[in-house]
């Protein structure tokens, strides 16, 4: 079966011509929001902490919003393998009751976020000379500041709004905050010019910016005052960054993309806006690794997993099916150690399809 897909931009497909597909081609990686979308994608992980960047002695930032927050706060810990293992393991049994509080599902996030980092894993990260972790958060303004539902939930209707018209414009309702590795020059540009505001990691405040980065509006309660940054209140990063429109310096290497999807969505809000893709220049030095639809087609019910499965499926039924999906996620990470090795492996990428 043909299971993985290859996809690059033109500068990529260039690169990826005339050296093959090593790891050292690399200065970024991104990880995209979109919750347990990411089973599908842990066994590509697996091999891309444990094997493929094993080696590296050159820095590698990476950066992620939400899900791909809480992946990456994996990468940059000494063992990544196992912490991954831990995230898959935890994120995949967890259940809530019939009709879960924003408290309840809170408070379980948490457990989530102690299990994975354990004892040393803020320091570790923080301390990582080579894999550079950033985190993307949303600081609300208006009325998505607020915890009271009706007044989110028109703050994030009126927000849904104005970006349909302008991306630029989501704006005056969140600034994208991007806690940074405390040793990373990292420079990150916007072709819609919605500026970036850079907060140093710290150990006082790694775990609340993490939270926040995965805090879905409504779902989950959002974190207030982070340590280090302006006051206000803190939410998902993949409101503005779903699956990023955006560039990466100063280094001039490639940017290596795990994503669940061939054509990603650049904001939360832009998910029902067909035509809203990203810029082509965002994606000109980036290589993207997507599971196949005849991969996709072999799960049981024949799809990725996704946030839904909570209300549609019991525990009994969801965790064995999310459990299968990690497992046969494995054949992904295989397929990616083959093509590495491939002597025809720029013949196998295809150009991007948006």
């Amino acid at each position: 079966m043909h299971t993985l897909d290859l996809y690059a931009g033109k500068s990529a497909i260039k690169q990826i011509q005339q050296f093959g597909i090593q790891p050292d081609l690399f200065d970024f990686m991104l990880g995209a929001s979109g919750g347990p979308k990411w089973f599908v994608l842990a066994g590509i992980d697996r091999v891309i902490f444990s094997e493929f960047f094993a080696r590296r002695n050159k820095p590698l930032d990476i950066i992620g919003s939400s899900a791909g927050a809480f992946r990456f706060s994996c990468f940059a810990q000494q063992n990544p393998l196992a912490a991954i293992n831990r995230l898959a393991d935890a994120y995949s049994k967890v259940t809530y009751s019939d009709k879960p509080s924003t408290r309840e599902i809170t408070l379980s996030s948490l457990e989530l976020l102690s299990y994975v980092l354990g004892d040393d894993g803020i320091a570790e990260i923080i301390e990582n000379p080579i894999i550079k972790a950033h985190f993307i958060v949303a600081r609300c303004k208006g009325l998505t500041k607020f915890e009271n539902k009706p007044l989110q939930m028109t703050g994030l209707a009126a927000s849904a709004g104005v970006n349909a018209v302008k991306r630029k414009w989501l704006e005056k309702f969140f600034e994208r905050y991007v806690f940074s590795h405390p040793t990373s020059d990292l420079q990150i540009g916007d072709p819609n010019a919605m500026p970036t505001y850079s907060v140093e990691l710290a150990k006082d405040n790694l775990a609340q910016a993490l939270l926040a980065s995965g805090s879905i509006p409504v779902v989950i309660e959002g974190v207030e005052n982070i340590n280090g940054a302006p006051k206000g209140m803190y939410r998902d990063g993949g409101i503005i960054d779903y699956h990023f429109d955006l560039t990466f310096g100063p280094a001039k290497g490639l940017t290596f993309y795990p994503h669940f999807y061939p054509k990603p969505i650049p904001g939360w809000f832009d998910k029902s806006l067909k035509n809203r893709l990203p810029h082509k220049e965002s994606y000109d030095k980036v290589l993207m690794l997507v599971p196949s639809e005849e991969f996709i087609a072999s799960l049981p019910y024949g799809k990725i997993p996704d946030r839904k499965d909570f209300e549609n499926m019991p525990a009994e039924q969801r965790i064995p099916y999310w459990q299968k999906v990690i497992s046969e996620s494995d054949r992904l990470g295989e397929a990616f150690m083959k093509m590495v090795n491939d002597p025809d492996i720029a013949n196998k990428v295809k150009p991007l399809n948006f």
